[in-house]
């Protein structure tokens, strides 16, 4: 939230930055003061937290983001005195109210409101922690002191005792850990009043047990033998973390040092049991443990507590298996962009729910990885089946209509499904497998599920290979162009060439259009290269102009994806290559897919009518295959109809089909009657090329005459059957 600015003139701007954090930094004072046991006034531990407040500010905005150094406000807090745990939960209360409030403008820009709410409680976790390790150091610097004095005290009572017990008798009583002190038979002598309070209250119930049977089934299994060694005197202490019975049968957790306590001839004597109360602690760390590894909207496992328990069955021996269900909700943006995603919160919510339900089984889970995004994972002997069961009931679940705010949501989702021995694959593989498998369930209609096909991920692997490698092809020359002559029906004679894209990849060999032009029009490279395509059979053309063979006239066809149609600068760049290269509009044809223009609207057509009012020619490609009405001809801009090979098939040997020939026949009489010239592709014999003459075709190209080559070789025509 912005605060308002609302200072003019020179003066200072009351709501600048500084000025909300002063007024953090008062809020925060107010709040720890009244649980501080310090000398300083509210005032001065006001002062103290300024310099805390703009830190987290600075944190706050931070890129990139590091919530770690936070962990020194909490350990500044202790260093202030500040050591009651009310101090740490009253912080954290005014961190997450007013640290976005009053900060989340101070960057270069301002954060968006659910980037600011994430960063706050990261920043409340590291405050936390810090807080509860300089709060540890603090204690445990106390036990040792504590555990000094009392030895000393001790050793010296044996020569003053009347001049050091008194001393011993405070530090005893006063401390604010918990201190026994036991035989070596473990029996309680003494036990101070802290020590008594963290168990109960009841110093006879301390006193009933020795020693050594506080015992818990959580304790460690080397504990019992520290105790040994530290009897034996083969130790001086030792510390560890370890959980207690109280007289009512809740659990203590306790940081527990024991020392030995020797005679003056050095003896062992006693023992010396320090018992700091970690239990608040623990709780707290369980409930940031739990808020680091659950989604906060769903309560389903995140991202990272799935990856320990996906690693975990990684991990397993060769014998185990694993199925992983990775599940992306279809069309769920639309509901975000539609509805807004205070509504998209809500349906998953109750999406996480159904999902849930599904996966009870001992050895299944479901996460959320994030946005729409789901994993189930199942563990077992038959992975296959329960993995393909699962999603089975994940589909069912999803099917039954969704009601948020009185509407009634119809989800659907598409899963990946992979499964295997555990050993085999690293956790990204596993990822990266599902989610391609995903992919190919979306894109076979959604509402189903696929398991992972080796070959098929393989592919699609090369395709993103391909995609990331296109940009730097362009750049490092890696394309080239072949050409394929265009021949005139009537004299046999090459009158032109179509320019066909090659890609020389290093790895892959050449490859033709059909494996990199989807990706280019998929990560609209397509423009940059449609344009150097251009550019160079613009200039091939122009050469073939002056240094002509055959004595006809070529001209150049150079094809049109459906991205640079649409593109603002086609008839500019068309018209800029020409006049660079010097070739006049005539002899440039731009060849457009009939698909492409199936229900154009005037702005499609537009660059097109301009392109053709300068005299470049405009063919309609692959016609026949775009189910188009054929009255729409009369309004599209183009002058050459380029039949699809699908309709001359049944020409290539005799006797040649009559439906074939019926439908190319009529085609022919359109075109014309529409002055519309036609040119056939896909020829391959030469049965096919005299019934295409006697049909009154005007140009053809095909294996027939010559598969696309380099320039030089454009009038060799092998006139050969190529089936």
């Amino acid at each position: 939230m912005k605060a308002p600015s609302q200072a003019t003139g020179p003066t200072a701007d009351p709501d600048g930055l500084e000025d909300r954090l002063r007024r953090f930094a008062t809020i925060w004072s107010r709040a720890v003061f009244p649980v501080t046991a310090t000398s300083l006034t509210r005032a001065e531990v006001e002062e103290h937290l300024l310099p805390l407040a703009r830190r987290l500010c600075t944190l706050l905005h931070a890129r990139p983001f590091d919530p770690g150094p936070a962990q020194d406000v909490g350990a500044a807090l202790i260093e202030a005195h500040c050591t009651d745990p009310e101090a740490l939960t009253r912080t954290l209360g005014v961190i997450d109210a007013y640290l976005v409030l009053y900060c989340g403008d101070a960057g270069a820009e301002e954060l968006p409101v659910e980037d600011g709410r994430t960063r706050c409680t990261r920043l409340q976790h590291a405050v936390a922690a810090g807080f509860s390790q300089g709060l540890r150091d603090r204690t445990l610097a106390e036990q040792e002191a504590v555990a000094s004095s009392s030895l000393a005290a001790r050793t010296d009572a044996l020569h003053a005792l009347h001049a050091t017990e008194t001393r011993l008798r405070a530090v005893f009583e006063g401390a604010a850990i918990g201190i026994g002190i036991a035989d070596l038979d473990g029996t309680l002598v003494e036990v101070n009043e802290t020590l008594t309070r963290m168990f109960g209250g009841l110093e006879h119930h301390v006193r009933a047990k020795k020693i050594t049977e506080w015992t818990h089934p959580e304790d460690r299994p080397h504990i019992g033998q520290l105790y040994r060694e530290l009897k034996r005197g083969e130790r001086e202490h030792f510390r560890v973390e370890k959980p207690f019975f109280r007289t009512d049968g809740t659990v203590l957790w306790t940081n527990l040092t024991m020392s030995l306590l020797r005679d003056p001839e050095g003896r062992p004597q006693y023992l010396l049991a320090l018992l700091e109360d970690t239990t608040e602690r623990r709780l707290l760390n369980l409930r940031l443990r739990y808020e680091a590894t659950h989604d906060a909207l769903t309560g389903l496992p995140n991202r990272t507590l799935f990856f320990e328990r996906l690693e975990k069955a990684l991990a397993g021996s060769g014998t185990s298996r694993f199925g992983l269900c990775y599940l992306d909700l279809d069309g769920f943006k639309a509901i975000n962009d539609s509805l807004g995603h205070a509504t998209g919160d809500r349906l998953l919510v109750e999406v996480a729910d159904r999902l849930q339900s599904c996966a009870t089984a001992p050895g299944e889970m479901v996460a959320r990885l994030g946005g729409d995004e789901f994993v189930a994972l199942t563990t077992g002997s038959e992975s296959e089946c329960e993995a393909r069961e699962l999603a089975s009931r994940i589909l069912g679940a999803l099917g039954a209509p969704i009601l948020v705010d009185g509407r009634e949501f119809t989800v659907r989702g598409s899963i990946g499904i992979v499964e295997g021995c555990s050993g085999e694959r690293t956790t990204a593989e596993v990822l990266r497998s599902a989610d391609i498998t995903m992919y190919r369930a979306k894109a076979q209609g959604g509402n189903r599920y696929e398991f992972a096909d080796p070959e098929l991920e393989a592919s699609a692997i090369t395709r993103h290979g391909l995609t990331t490698a296109l940009p730097a092809a362009l750049e490092r020359g890696e394309f080239f162009i072949e050409y394929q002559p265009l021949v005139h029906m009537g004299d046999g004679r090459v009158h032109g060439a179509e320019a066909l894209v090659r890609w020389s990849h290093p790895q892959h060999g050449i490859l033709g259009p059909d494996q990199f032009i989807p990706l280019a029009e998929h990560t609209g490279l397509i423009v940059p290269l449609g344009r150097w395509v251009l550019q160079e059979a613009v200039r091939q053309a122009r050469y073939w102009q002056e240094h002509p063979v055959g004595g006809a006239p070529v001209r150049i066809n150079v094809n049109l994806s459906p991205t640079q149609l649409q593109h603002p600068g086609l008839v500019k760049d068309t018209v800029a290559v020409l006049e660079g290269a010097g070739l006049e509009p005539g002899a440039l044809c731009l060849e457009v897919t009939e698909s492409a223009l199936i229900g154009a609207d005037e702005g499609l057509l537009r660059p097109l009518r301009q392109l053709a009012e300068l005299g470049v020619d405009i063919a309609l490609d692959d016609f026949g295959t775009g189910y188009s009405n054929l009255a729409n001809l009369r309004r599209l801009p183009v002058s050459i109809l380029k039949l699809d090979r699908s309709f001359t098939k049944g020409m290539q040997h005799a006797p040649v089909d009559p439906v074939d020939l019926k439908i190319v026949e009529g085609i022919v009489s359109l075109a014309h009657s529409l002055e519309l010239a036609v040119t056939v592709e896909g020829v391959e014999t030469g049965v096919q090329a005299d019934q295409l003459r006697e049909l009154g075709c005007d140009t053809a190209q095909g294996w027939y005459y010559a598969r696309p080559g380099p320039p030089d070789q454009l009038h060799a025509l092998s006139l050969a059957d190529a089936v």
